[in-house]
């Protein structure tokens, strides 16, 4: 007969999720490393007191917003590449919905994060409960519905018996290399704390293997013939390599083909900003390097990449006739996309195997194609130093100064942590890359609010490297709650908050396409009641310092430089603000190299919204649909 233990729904839960382990490569660690949760009546009695009762086994976090949670987790889960994360508790309600967004951005990057917020009563002992949405048409649905979209796998356990088949199935979801993303198991009140005979196999440590699958021999040999076919083949390396631990392999085969490679934001670092084939970011924020050789490539090699329309111009950058596209990719439907030949495989494993059979031919590019992007690279890297340049050191910086100015002060140990405003796009044009894993920058969401709590997720998985949390105004006043709890912990992030009075990304998109930056500005209104008078009299670093930070202030260059590195040598979170230079227009970094398809209006009064139109119909007739 088998064995039992009689404990509450939210208790097995705890213990289950406690035994849970993924291994590739022979490396084996804890898939679930710990538990972030905010109590409310729709979990406090249930999860809340288990993760009390097994504290020893499941370490809890406390978090300030249930958003920046899920945040915190998914920074963990990618500093993890993806074989660790953490779970995220919270009650139904608000606490619940608040999910929602950093599910949103957990499934659109492929990053795993386990949630489980409350929900109504299973029994209905009361109708409508306190925070209950009635649908009168569905007595079902409950708020966390809005979940199931922004999910991978969603299941609401309302039997104390449904739970093992759930928790099996989310633990398959979350280490699925394919299919990994937010996995939601809602929770009603009552059955969390409802007790069950648990069969004891349950709580035995159980180890889900992160698959490897190599590439068909029939896609690897059309892939090997169109490689050697190419004359200006270009990889597009995507954060795939990075999950995969591929960037080894990926050099392997650059160094050995001699094809230059252009990152994603998701995958910058993929190779070192000065490995020979690196030709830096691609797409509407690339360098001039990467996106002419995209313009003129026969072949572009996708490895990793979803081909966003952003990140990689995918549908307006690739327009050499003929234009072919390869695409080595652990997801099916990544690897059919552009009407590309796919080569459905782990990222690894079809490189190494690429570059096997290309060696066995002796392929390697034509020497005048390695002059050509080597000599252009050199141009964009004096393009690079002339923007870090501060030959004035006592005078306000400007952005590309700021970066430049950390830029000189990291070493490769060091993390960026970044998701959306103008940080962005300098970045991806700009920074050098050092390690594998030192460029962090959110992009798939660029979801405003996600830096500090990421950083925390990234510095708690690796707390010997300094990890940098760059952020704008506009996005530190989204999201700055989590200070708090880097300082409760004892996390030594390094916060840079850049003041620029407003969300300067979204203003220079609404001024080229004949928005005039409308809405853009963080000023006062002034007398026709437009947003144009002084900028708004906020101290950030003040708010910063009331939230328990250390904080330097920096007024110049000279300031800066020293106060970078004076919170970089900190053991406790540290602040570092500074007024850029160039608050209403540019960040002073190269234009783009690339254009992005953003709508303009057909018909107008506004002469800025008519000429941005002209614009558009000139660039819109680029469009291609590659078939």
């Amino acid at each position: 007969m088998t064995s039992t233990t009689r404990l509450t729904v939210a208790q097995a839960l705890v213990r289950f999720l406690a035994a849970q382990y993924t291994e590739r490569d022979g490396v084996r660690r804890r898939l679930i490393g710990a538990t972030w949760g905010i109590f409310g009546h729709g979990n406090v009695a249930g999860v809340g007191q288990a993760l009390l009762e097994y504290g020893g086994v499941m370490p809890y976090h406390q978090g300030r917003n249930e958003q920046a949670m899920v945040h915190a987790a998914v920074g963990w889960a990618r500093q993890c590449d993806r074989l660790s994360t953490h779970a995220v508790t919270t009650s139904i309600g608000p606490g619940a919905t608040n999910l929602v967004t950093g599910a949103a951005l957990a499934t659109v990057n492929r990053l795993p994060v386990l949630l489980l917020p409350g929900d109504v009563f299973a029994t209905r002992p009361a109708d409508p409960v306190l925070q209950q949405l009635e649908v009168p048409h569905a007595g079902d649905t409950s708020v966390n519905d809005c979940l199931r979209p922004v999910s991978k796998y969603f299941d609401r356990i309302t039997r104390p018996e449904a739970l093992i088949p759930a928790v099996l199935q989310a633990m398959r979801v979350l280490t699925d290399p394919v299919e990994t993303g937010a996995v939601t198991l809602a929770l009603p009140q009552d059955v969390q704390a409802e007790a069950h005979d648990w069969p004891q196999d349950l709580f035995a440590e159980r180890t889900w293997t992160v698959r490897r699958p190599g590439p068909d021999p029939v896609e690897l040999a059309e892939a090997v013939q169109a490689i050697r076919a190419a004359r200006r083949p270009l990889v597009v390396a995507g954060g795939g390599v990075h999950h995969s631990r591929a960037e080894d392999a990926l050099a392997e085969f650059a160094g050995t083909t001699g094809i230059p490679v252009a990152s994603t934001q998701a995958g910058k670092g993929s190779l070192r900003w000065d490995h020979p084939q690196d030709v830096g970011g691609i797409g509407h924020t690339g360098t001039a390097t990467a996106d002419e050789l995209a313009r003129t490539a026969d072949l572009v090699i996708g490895v990793g990449t979803r081909y966003t329309d952003f990140t990689t111009a995918s549908g307006t950058l690739f327009i050499r006739d003929g234009v072919r596209f390869l695409n080595l990719n652990i997801a099916p439907f990544d690897g059919h996309k552009l009407s590309g030949l796919p080569l459905v495989a782990d990222a690894r494993s079809g490189l190494e195997e690429l570059t096997e059979a290309l060696e066995m031919h002796g392929h390697r590019v034509e020497p005048a194609y390695v002059v050509e992007y080597t000599e252009d690279k050199e141009r964009w890297e004096q393009r690079v130093d002339a923007c870090f340049d501060a030959d004035e050191p006592d005078i306000r910086p400007t952005q590309t100064q700021v970066i430049g100015a950390l830029d000189a002060l990291v070493d490769e140990s060091d993390v960026i942590v970044n998701a959306a405003g103008s940080l962005p796009g300098d970045l991806h044009r700009l920074w050098r890359s050092r390690s594998r894993d030192q460029y962090h920058v959110e992009y798939g969401y660029s979801c405003m609010g996600y830096e500090i709590p990421a950083a925390i997720g990234v510095k708690m998985a690796a707390p010997d490297r300094a990890v940098w949390a760059l952020v704008g105004d506009g996005t530190y006043l989204m999201m700055p709650t989590e200070i708090v709890t880097a300082v409760q912990e004892g996390i030594a992030i390094k916060v840079l908050i850049v003041q620029n009075h407003g969300y300067a990304s979204i203003g220079g998109l609404s001024e080229s396409v004949g928005g005039e930056r409308f809405g853009t500005a963080y000023r006062y209104r002034s007398e026709d009641g437009a947003y144009t008078g002084a900028p708004l009299p906020v101290d950030l670093a003040a708010n910063a310092a009331s939230l328990g930070m250390r904080v330097l202030r920096a007024k110049t260059v000279r300031d800066l430089r020293r106060a970078l590195a004076e919170a970089r040598a900190a053991d406790t979170p540290t602040c570092v603000y500074v007024e850029t230079q160039t608050a209403d227009t540019v960040s002073g970094a190269p234009g783009t190299q690339a254009w992005w398809d953003v709508p303009v209006a057909e018909t107008a009064t506004r002469s800025s919204a008519v000429k941005a139109r002209e614009e558009y119909d000139r660039h819109v007739s680029t469009r291609r649909r590659h078939l």
